[in-house]
């Protein structure tokens, strides 16, 4: 099937409506596509009545342990989701980043059913509300299963923004007091660290619009600016100025970012001053 046959205008993230209809239409298409997988699109999307219950569904899925089932997460994470709009419309914006940014996504059902660095941000953001309500225990705990589901470990206080693309997931790490503004794509092994044992703010700021490439590690209160792009196995400690291309150990400026928004582009070549990378 044609990527584009189900292709959602940006303007539609702001309408889970509009989502939810495409998800339910996809899903219906999978079942007859695929008859093995009718349980799992069933139980996931086709008996839910709203995109935040089809979220509540999957996660409790793939989170359940003896000592929280399913039967104790999903009504935990309806409640959470249903209460309140805007994490369920975050989840909804970072369902289509994976879908518009990653050409392997051929359906904005894929990150839903099978991506795990979707599922990893709504579990985030689930946590970062109980966090915010004082439930720091249970916050943490969810912090810690998915950690070991989804092999990332996002701190539950840390601040992150929608339209995220966390692309593979595998070993994210974002600290207790990191922030990552909307529309960022951010590639596997990437570490949002800090660099000693001190307290306060000591987690990078990561700017709307940026492209942090695969194994980058930005440590400290290092800001990275709007739509700079930090190029794969970086290692960065100073603040990164907007537009600019930053790549080595430790990083430095190579370049000027030639995309006029690099998280979307997702173009992760270096753009080096005189030289064809």
């Amino acid at each position: 099937m044609a990527k584009g046959g189900t292709k959602l205008c940006r303007g539609e993230a702001a309408n889970l409506e509009n989502l939810w209809v495409k998800l339910r239409s996809e899903a219906e298409r999978l079942c007859t596509e695929e008859p093995e997988l009718r349980h799992l699109v069933d139980d996931v999307v086709l008996s839910r009545g709203s995109f935040a219950e089809a979220l509540a569904a999957r996660l409790g899925r793939r989170l359940a342990r003896e000592d929280m089932p399913r039967a104790m997460l999903e009504p935990l994470f309806v409640e959470i989701l249903s209460g309140d709009e805007r994490i369920a419309h975050a989840c909804g914006r970072d369902l289509l980043a994976m879908f518009e940014r990653d050409p392997a996504c051929f359906s904005p059902l894929e990150p839903l059913l099978f991506f795990k660095g979707f599922m990893a941000l709504g579990t985030y953001r689930i946590s970062h509300r109980l966090w915010r309500d004082g439930r720091r225990w249970l916050a943490l705990y969810l912090q810690s299963i998915s950690s070991e589901v989804f092999s990332t470990d996002i701190h539950p206080a840390a601040r992150i923004g929608c339209g995220i693309l966390l692309d593979h997931a595998t070993s994210f790490v974002v600290g207790e007091t990191a922030i990552i503004e909307d529309d960022v794509s951010i590639l596997h092994e990437v570490t949002l660290g800090g660099t000693g044992k001190d307290g306060g703010d000591r987690h990078p700021i990561i700017r709307s619009g940026v492209l942090i490439g695969a194994g980058a590690k930005i440590l400290g209160r290092v800001e990275i600016g709007t739509h700079a792009k930090v190029g794969a196995g970086s290692v960065v400690l100073n603040d990164v100025p907007p537009h600019t291309t930053v790549a080595g150990v430790p990083a430095v400026v190579v370049g000027e970012a030639k995309e006029q928004n690099p998280a979307l582009e997702m173009n992760q070549r270096l753009d080096c001053r005189g030289a064809n990378i």
